[in-house]
């Protein structure tokens, strides 16, 4: 909880003459000192607020969302936007069509969006053709609804094969698993998810969810955790399968 301003004291305003006389004494220098002096008094009110945390990105580290977009969607993504990240959204192909309107917003708020399949099966239970109709289906959901045509996949369960690696590849989809379970899909507290964050290095990729509550309440203390360590919210190469810069 932000602590309250402290009380003006009564000393506060007697510092404003010597700073107007600082000024006037600059009067008889050249401009280029003066604008440079001027500068130096004032730096400390007018430098933008956050600019030194935007220059202390020493690493990024993919975070994930899995299952969505939900009636949960709105709620993550405002907890996302309020903390200044951005993540993953692995989307459902049938969430993604009966949920459009979210998909946008998944877009709107900065996230990407990637493919989870359509129905969330274990894949390696399909035949090839339903692996495929799987991953294709999904495209055109994303597509339709506004999320564009997604470069990344990461199979149910984290279930997968050479095979469902060929189909994926096929549609143009690099696969993508986890580095870190952050286990809120099994009932971890907020205080667990955070430090299941903790443990990322950078590059590396968490898993999580679009429905826990406890995933949306950890949101605030995994932006602190991050930026303690010096590590970024980043996107996900399709190249690499790594963490990199937005």
């Amino acid at each position: 909880m932000t602590a309250p301003f402290p009380a003006q004291s009564s000393a506060r305003p007697s510092a404003r003459p010597s700073r107007r006389r600082s000024l006037r004494s600059l009067v008889a220098l050249p401009a280029a000192v003066v604008m440079a002096a001027v500068g130096a008094l004032t730096a400390g009110t007018v430098a933008p607020a956050g600019a030194a945390g935007a220059a202390a990105c020493n690493g990024y580290v993919g975070l994930t969302f899995d299952d969505g977009p939900t009636g949960n969607t709105s709620a993550l993504l405002n907890a996302l936007r309020q903390n200044g990240l951005r993540a993953t959204m692995f989307n459902t192909g049938q969430n993604a069509a009966a949920n459009p309107a979210q998909v946008r917003a998944q877009v709107s708020a900065g996230m990407w969006v990637a493919n989870h399949s359509y129905t969330h099966p274990y894949l390696t239970r399909l035949s090839t053709a339903q692996i495929d109709s799987e991953l294709a289906r999904t495209q055109q959901a994303v597509a339709n609804a506004g999320g564009g045509t997604p470069q990344l996949f990461r199979p149910p369960y984290g279930d997968t094969n050479a095979t469902v690696k060929s189909v994926a590849a096929r549609r143009g989809l690099t696969e993508i698993l986890w580095n870190v379970d952050s286990q809120d899909w099994n009932n971890a507290s907020a205080d667990a998810i955070v430090q299941s964050v903790g443990r990322l290095t950078n590059g590396q990729v968490i898993l999580m969810h679009d429905g826990p509550a406890n995933t949306r309440a950890a949101i605030p203390r995994i932006a602190q955790t991050l930026a303690a360590r010096g590590l970024c919210a980043g996107r996900i190469s399709p190249q690499t399968g790594r963490a990199v810069a937005p």
